[in-house]
């Protein structure tokens, strides 16, 4: 399944540009491998530890 989601064209053209030097092969797979690796790394703490990480991030009160 495939889930469009909306990015400030600054923010993507500064994904565009690291993508592009970085080799991937278009930004989407940039992002992609970016979120995998942020998922892996918040999966493998605990739901404590991913709250606190994330309230820490400003993401949560």
């Amino acid at each position: 399944m495939a889930v469009k989601i909306k990015l400030d064209g600054v923010l993507f053209d500064r994904v565009k540009k690291v993508a592009s030097v970085a080799g991937y092969e278009s930004p989407e797979e940039f992002i992609v491998h970016v979120l995998e690796k942020e998922l892996e790394k918040l999966e493998a703490d605990s739901d404590d530890e991913i709250t606190d990480r994330l309230r820490g991030l400003g993401y949560l009160e």
